[in-house]
């Protein structure tokens, strides 16, 4: 049985001024696109098993955290067309030298004004072992991400 101790959650919410179903298309349909929005982050997504756009289609993405080249297979576990929801399960890559599990969902909701969206990014993770510590710059990394994607996204409009 694992630790309390060792098992984390961490989420933060991005505003942008692109639509829900934009920028979730763009991460279940387009993720190898998104090194065109973003290249200093990330490098590319090459396909490993199945079709974009599906539940269970394998990924593996080449970007740099912390100023070091990084790989991440990830596995898609849910894609939630009405809710804009995508959940990526974590299975081999530099993470897991870290983190016993690692688990990523985004979800893209409508702000109340209804122009733009509020991207809600969650990451749920268990540690290794104590010494490991919470991953708040891969949040970062993502929020800019996500500020990347969104101003990429605009110029495609």
């Amino acid at each position: 049985m694992a630790s309390s101790d060792l098992i984390g959650k961490l989420e933060t919410d991005v505003e942008i001024d692109i639509s829900p179903e934009k920028f979730h298309h763009m991460w279940c349909h387009r993720p190898h696109h998104v090194h065109h929005t973003s290249s200093e982050k990330v490098q590319g997504c090459d396909l490993h098993e199945g079709e974009f756009g599906t539940p269970g289609v394998v990924i593996c993405w080449r970007y740099v955290h912390d100023g070091k080249a990084k790989t991440a297979k990830q596995v898609v576990e849910v894609m939630d067309h009405e809710k804009k929801s995508i959940t990526f399960k974590m299975l081999e890559g530099d993470l897991m030298e870290e983190y016993k599990s690692f688990v990523i969902t985004i979800q893209t909701s409508p702000k109340s004004d209804g122009k733009g969206s509020i991207v809600h990014w969650t990451l749920d993770y268990e540690k290794l072992h104590e010494g490991i510590g919470h991953p708040e710059s891969l949040l970062q990394f993502f929020i800019e991400l996500t500020a990347d994607m969104a101003a990429h996204l605009r110029k495609e409009a």
